[in-house]
């Protein structure tokens, strides 16, 4: 038997096989050729790191349009009015409670980041050093405020109403044995109060626009085990399904995000998938 008819019949399964791979690959962006999604995130160095996940997407065939919003509110209101197509800067709790008050009907699709809050201090060098009596900011949202109160209980400094749930106010304060006193700010202004405050609990990315030094001035911070709040990309619950949320997903579940996720944020944040 000649070997050359078998080498042949080999190239052609190959080319075949190339002309398959090829075919399947300009479909696969031919899906998304004209399709322009509107992606809604908080600016700074989340920019950075879209500008990576857009490039992804490009090679795919889907064209992303970064949208920035500087005020937390805005994003779920812009999704479910149908300006954005989709956004990522939020926790599930965060969601629960606009969807509670406005109605929203947003769904996650992926995770991106967990970005831990912490307490921070300029006057105390430790948790232990914390005194009584001490006054403590926490962000004045809902979600937020929650989430800076379970930390405080997670720390020893305080006991939630078991009722609370995930969204407990300094009503559900039920042991206050170093009788810390809460204070209520907004959670732009509670990291730039830092030095009228025995301590304040700080979003990450406020921290670093206030100008805390996260690792020097932080005493206590999250952790992700069992964590609640990690961060996702959302879209309207009709699109749960659209053919182009997976690719987005994936073009963000990719190592050069991963790698642009610790580069940018210095550490600070964990990513969150898989």
């Amino acid at each position: 038997m000649s070997v050359l008819p078998l080498l042949s019949r080999r190239l052609t399964l190959s080319l075949l096989g190339s002309a398959s791979l090829a075919t399947i690959t300009r479909a696969r962006s031919a899906d998304h050729a004209d399709k322009v999604l509107r992606v809604g995130i908080m600016s700074g160095e989340d920019e950075d790191v879209w500008r990576i996940a857009a490039a992804n997407a490009a090679k795919e065939g889907l064209t992303l349009r970064i949208i920035t919003f500087s005020d937390y509110n805005a994003p779920d209101e812009a999704l479910a009015e149908h300006e954005l197509d989709v956004n990522a800067f939020q926790h599930g709790p965060f969601l629960q409670a606009q969807s509670a008050a406005h109605g929203f009907h947003i769904t996650p699709v992926g995770n991106t980041y967990f970005a831990p809050i912490g307490l921070y201090s300029q006057r105390w060098k430790s948790l232990a050093a914390l005194p009584n009596n001490a006054v403590i900011g926490v962000p004045n949202d809902p979600s937020n405020e929650g989430r800076a109160l379970k930390l405080l209980q997670g720390l020893g400094v305080l006991k939630l109403s078991d009722s609370a749930g995930l969204l407990p106010t300094a009503l559900d304060i039920t042991d206050n044995p170093h009788n810390v006193t809460i204070r209520e700010l907004d959670a732009g202004v509670v990291g730039r109060a830092l030095p009228d405050l025995d301590a304040a609990i700080v979003n990450t990315d406020w921290a670093r626009k206030a100008g805390i030094d996260i690792d020097r001035q932080r005493i206590g911070q999250e952790t992700l085990q069992n964590n609640p709040y990690v961060c996702f990309i959302a879209v309207n619950d009709e699109d749960t399904h659209a053919p182009w949320v997976a690719t987005l997903v994936n073009a963000f579940h990719q190592p050069n995000v991963r790698q642009a996720l610790i580069d940018v944020y210095h550490g600070a944040i964990v990513p969150a998938w898989s």
